[in-house]
């Protein structure tokens, strides 16, 4: 088995990155609690926002059974990326894959260490927010799973015809039983 180093090196930087943009924002920046923000552009802003559920904040993790359930639930399809990674020859594949990794590991550690899922940025237009507030795991989860899903839907990997003769061929003379 080789290692897939790109989908690896891709799960690693991205798991850095993450976790130094919420470094970064709650941190130097200061913004670390409810209310807290800092308009960036008219459309752009740093809001803090802890997710204690998952996606679109469904499963609510409010207390330590269902916060260390939602950690062992993700941390098993984190599981499930990592073998697929491992067995996955194409390497665009094996870098979505990473993206998928690296966001969920850094999600899992956020979970982990303060039980919630640290989220601070903020697209909007105006008053209107067409998207939850996320973070950076977030968007490379969703860049991860659109990658995949575009090559699985628009590309198909070339395996020849089979001949139309050899799937429905009559027996040859040679083959025909004797009487």
């Amino acid at each position: 088995m080789r290692l897939p180093v790109r989908g690896l090196l891709a799960a690693l930087l991205l798991f850095l990155i993450d976790q130094l943009s919420k470094w970064a924002v709650t941190g130097p920046l200061g913004i670390d609690h409810l209310g807290a923000s800092r308009e960036i552009t008219g459309f752009f802003s740093l809001r803090f926002v802890p997710n204690i559920g998952v996606s679109l904040g469904l499963l609510p993790a409010d207390g330590d059974g269902t916060r260390w359930a939602l950690v062992a639930m993700t941390g098993a399809i984190a599981i499930g990326v990592a073998v697929w990674m491992t067995r996955e020859k194409n390497p665009t594949d094996q870098v979505a894959l990473g993206l998928v990794l690296g966001g969920a590991l850094g999600n899992i550690l956020d979970r982990m260490r303060f039980g919630y899922v640290v989220d601070f940025a903020d697209l909007h237009i105006g008053d209107w927010r067409p998207f939850l507030v996320f973070n950076v795991a977030d968007a490379a989860i969703t860049i991860g799973v659109v990658l995949l899903l575009l090559r699985a839907l628009l590309t198909r990997d070339k395996t020849p015809p089979v001949p139309a003769e050899s799937a429905c061929s009559a027996p040859s003379p040679s083959e025909t039983p004797h009487a």
